[in-house]
């Protein structure tokens, strides 16, 4: 079976348990972002998409990726400054976010249960259900064209 086969098996089966109609545009949308670790934009996979269905436009790459996010398919990745990147990883990880470029790169791994812990104690009262780590500095080539590198800020 292709890729492009096995991920339609699988978008069909989430769209049909969420009650969502299978597209082409919505298919080929997750396969964007399914096949990439670069974590898109709308825009990015616009461009992308639009080799494959010349006639899709902004709005319809933008519902797709809300019906993918609540199908549980794809994470929005929602940024400080209004942006927003999408990725289809579901193994334990967090994200590294570029403060100049904006690009946004995967770091593997998890918080034991200890961190969990000491982060559920200080939440005054809050009802953490999930959580998500980001973090933010300058990728490689962002740095490299720094003269000094920022100093390391602690809350």
């Amino acid at each position: 079976m292709s890729n492009s086969n096995s991920s339609d098996v699988v978008l069909r089966r989430a769209l049909g348990a969420y009650g969502h109609r299978f597209t082409e545009q919505r298919s080929a949308v997750f396969r964007h972002v399914s096949d990439t670790t670069d974590h898109p934009t709308a825009e990015e996979i616009l461009r992308s998409v639009r080799s494959e269905i010349p006639r899709i436009s902004l709005a319809t790459v933008y519902k797709s990726l809300e019906t993918l996010v609540t199908c549980g398919l794809t994470k929005k990745l929602n940024h400080a400054d209004g942006s927003a990147r999408y990725c289809c990883r579901s193994d334990p990880h967090h994200h590294a976010r570029c403060l100049s470029c904006g690009g946004v790169s995967d770091v593997p791994g998890r918080l034991d249960e200890s961190q969990v812990a000491r982060i559920r104690a200080k939440a005054n009262g809050f009802r953490l259900l999930e959580y998500e780590l980001e973090l933010t500095g300058y990728c490689p080539e962002c740095a490299s064209d720094m003269d000094s590198e920022a100093p390391l800020s602690s809350y």
